[in-house]
């Protein structure tokens, strides 16, 4: 046993540092005093034979014990103590990867070992967050070329779990995002596995969204499976949709993704890595790229559409991935429902043939899915949407989408939220532009994704007509106070919908924040 002055009690501080593992000590704390630990030291924490580095943060008050040290969830996750707690603390060796991070940001060109040893630092949690800001920062904008994007996305291919599915395709696709309401995934899933493919499909939450695909489908169906299970669902029913974050495949990513979010930097080469690497990893054979192109959608001209499909191609060419760029409408909302149960509500009207159901979501995914399946090995051009249309009215789709949500756990219908309001035009005139970003707020602010039946509910589309008075969306809360919250920003906010009328002057642009209707 080491000696007592490095060893502490622990305790699980019940706090929620996101993936971040931290580590909270008193002042007066004799490890603290001994080791000479001050507020951000990185410690090195071990307690049996597992281990973890966390960031020291320390209590100035009462609320801990000299004797003990509190984890955050992700450092107790990370430990897994047993029933009598105890660690050894002393400081952490400085990470190998700190040249190659000093050498990127000073702007020197990094080689696959370089970002192999930044990969396997961030995994093991050796960076702490100022280090990988510095990195992200380091490789935002135009500071990787393509070499470097297909090096990083080798070297976080290396450093996770990566699945073999055997011989044969096994297909992928994916949407860079900046759509609200373009939940294609699930539907493309059932009528790809339905043709008798291999689709599994890991998708990730909301990041700065009201929704992601793991959101939406956990509506629906349990998505935190491992590996083993996930592999379980796939022999069984040829496809899944899982939460990529319990698998394991890319946990890279999933850190330097925690810290994007924040600083909202734009970045091909970021971004090539981030997405073809969860793909490489789930052992992808043929994927698909969605990438709308409008001017509130992350990619935001034909020319930037252009300058990211270039590095997709030549980095998946170098992975041996076999890749098909669509480039798709950007310019508006797809679908009615923008929120974790109000999308799940679209996909299954659409799987469903209900006659309501929103058309640009049943053409958009049936127009992937047939591209996706013209990428199949012997498939003829244009077939795959016949087939993939076939499958949809026939039924079919829908039977596997319910036998994917059997086999992950067990299908449930998606609920609505109590409190509901609409928000009005206050002209009369065309619809002329949609704010894909505000809305997106909109949604956020009524309590999505955390609320999963929270979000908003747009039936409008741009070259509608619409007249003073008519609901232009309908904003969905679990609680009186967050329908309240989002509709002060949607009536506050004129820009959301444009409407465009006439008066004596002519065409102009009538902005219309809305007004209420009890």
């Amino acid at each position: 046993m080491s000696d007592p002055h490095d060893r502490l009690r622990l305790v699980r501080a019940g706090i929620d540092t996101y993936q971040q593992p931290v580590v909270y000590m008193h002042r007066d704390c004799h490890v603290c005093r001994s080791e000479g630990f001050t507020a951000l030291t990185r410690v090195l924490a071990r307690s049996g034979d597992r281990e973890v580095i966390a960031t020291l943060n320390v209590v100035v008050d009462d609320h801990l014990a000299p004797d003990v040290a509190a984890l955050s969830e992700a450092a107790w996750k990370v430990m897994d103590p047993g029933p009598d707690p105890w660690a050894t603390f002393s400081h952490a060796e400085p990470p190998v990867s700190t040249t190659a991070l000093r050498a990127k940001v000073f702007g020197r060109q990094l080689g696959y070992d370089d970002f192999l040893a930044l990969m396997r630092d961030a995994v093991a949690n050796r960076l702490s967050d100022v280090e990988l800001t510095a990195f992200v920062t380091a490789c935002a904008g135009e500071r990787l070329d393509n070499d470097e994007t297909i090096a990083l996305t080798k070297a976080m291919v290396a450093v996770g779990e990566r699945i073999d599915w055997g011989g044969g395709p096994v297909l992928d696709k994916h949407c860079v995002g900046g759509l609200p309401g373009n939940r294609t995934t699930p539907i493309v899933v059932a009528i790809v596995a339905a043709a008798g493919h291999r689709i599994p499909k890991t998708s990730s939450r909301a990041i700065t969204s009201p929704a992601g695909t793991a959101d939406v489908m956990e509506v629906m169906a349990p998505v935190t499976l491992d590996i083993d299970a996930m592999r379980r669902v796939v022999e069984r029913e040829g496809g899944c949709i899982v939460w990529g974050g319990n698998a394991r495949l890319s946990p890279a990513d999933d850190l330097l993704v925690r810290i994007e979010r924040p600083l909202d930097f734009d970045s091909d080469g970021q971004l090539v890595a981030s997405v073809l690497s969860k793909k490489v990893a789930a052992g992808s054979t043929h994927a698909l790229i969605d990438v709308p192109v409008g001017l509130t959608a992350k990619v935001r001209s034909a020319a930037a559409a252009s300058s990211l499909e270039a590095r997709l191609l030549v980095t998946a060419q170098a992975l041996g991935l076999q890749l098909t760029v669509l480039r798709t409408d950007g310019s508006q909302p797809v679908g009615y429902g923008i929120g974790p149960a109000l999308e799940a509500r679209d996909v299954l009207s659409v799987l469903r043939n209900e006659a309501e159901a929103p058309r640009d979501l049943r053409n958009r995914a049936l127009e992937i899915a047939g591209a996706l399946l013209d990428a199949v090995p012997g498939s003829g051009p244009g077939k795959g949407r016949v087939l993939a249309r076939m499958l949809l009215d026939s039924g079919a789709a829908l039977a596997k989408f319910l036998a994917i949500c059997e086999a992950q756990g067990g299908f449930t219908e998606p609920k609505t939220a109590p409190h509901t309001r609409p928000v009005l035009a206050n002209r009369t005139g065309r619809i002329g532009r949609i704010d894909n970003r505000r809305v997106a707020r909109i949604a956020k602010l009524a309590g999505a994704p955390g609320s999963a039946a929270a979000g908003v509910d747009c039936r409008v589309r741009i070259g509608d007509s619409v007249r003073s008075g008519e609901p232009l969306f309908q904003i969905h809360a679990q609680t009186p106070g967050e329908l309240e919250y989002a509709f002060g920003y949607a009536t506050a906010n004129a820009e959301v919908f444009e409407i465009r009328g006439q008066d004596d002057s002519g065409d102009i642009p009538w902005h219309s924040g809305g007004s209420m209707k009890s």
